[in-house]
Order: structure tokens, then sequence, then C-alpha cells
């Protein structure tokens, strides 16, 4: 909790910005920003807690952490959240347009585990690898719009692996402004 929170707030998602946890597992990341963008930002009437509520996006593929998200923003006053019951990594990498890009992703995407059969295929062949972790990085880079800001727990090893890792982190270094890594 500590470190969600600090990583939150060292993003400092606003009121107008898009946010999204593309593995938002029962919403602590997601909850965090409310709670932030409410702590920082003008969130006083109708109008804002309505701009709020659309703008807190997340994307849960296990239905019990599904549906603890969902009673999680209810409790954090989004009446209706916008919590996709799916797999992310299972969307086609370059199929995610303009339209679908956010301002801010914050997340604990699952690690140490591989994905399915065949769910390495939705991702160009030199970024293929069944690590979860590395997936979710990728994803979370097409997802974030030019000037949009991260905030990511990843595993220790993700930056300094030889092979794929390598060839995600040049990836990372060329496509993103990368500011900060704590380990």
């Amino acid at each position: 909790r500590a470190l969600t929170e600090f990583i939150t707030e060292m993003v400092d998602p606003r009121l107008s910005e898009k946010v999204l946890d593309p593995a938002c597992g029962t919403g602590g990341f997601l909850t965090s920003a409310i709670e932030n963008i409410r702590k920082h930002h003008e969130v006083k009437g109708v109008k804002e807690l309505k701009e709020l509520e659309k703008t807190i996006h997340g994307i849960e593929y296990k239905p019990l952490p599904f549906m603890l998200c969902v009673t999680n923003l209810i409790l954090h006053d989004i009446k209706a959240p916008t919590i996709d019951y799916t797999d992310s990594l299972n969307r086609e990498y370059t199929s995610i347009s303009q339209k679908d890009r956010v301002d801010v992703i914050l997340a604990n995407p699952p690690f140490g585990a591989s994905v399915t059969d065949g769910v390495e295929t939705n991702f160009p062949l030199n970024f293929r690898t069944t690590e979860s972790a590395d997936l979710f990085l990728l994803l979370m880079t097409r997802y974030l719009k030019d000037g949009g800001r991260a905030g990511i727990v990843l595993p220790d090893g993700s930056f300094t692996g030889g092979g794929v890792k390598q060839r995600i982190r040049q990836h990372l270094l060329e496509t993103c402004n990368l500011h900060t890594v704590i380990r």
C-alpha cells in the first residue's frame, strides 16, 4: 500500500487525465489514483465526480479480483466503474490505436508466470516471450500517450536481462522518457 501510494503521488494523475491499470487486480492503484486526485485537485461537485468516474479505467482477467475491484471503486464513490473483465494481453498489440491511449498508467502486473499458449503471438516477433511482466511492459508503453506518465512495479531483472529483455529495454529507452528506476 505504501509503495502504491508513493508511485501514485510521484506520477500525480490529474482530474481530466485518463488513468489505466491493465492488470488492476482488486483496484489498489485505481483507488490510490482516485484518492490522489481528490486530495490534490478540485473534486468538489457532481460535475468533477462524473469527470473522475469516466477517466478511471481498469482491466482484470480473474473473476474474484475483478468483482473486488468493482466493489472497491464503488466504495470510493465511482457509481459505474469502468473495469473490463478480460485479459489485457489477449489484445493484438498493433490494434491499440491513438483513441485507446491514456495519460497515466499505474500498474503492478503479474510476473513470474508464463502466459497462456499463443498470447505472445499478439506481440511483434522481436518482442515475443512468455514472461507476463515483459509483455505487460510492452503493452503499457503502447497504451501510453505521447507525454503520458507511468508508474509500474516490475520484477528484479526486467532491465538487466539479455535477449528479449534487452530488446524491450532498448524499445523503452527509444520510445519513452525513462525518468526513475527504484530498486
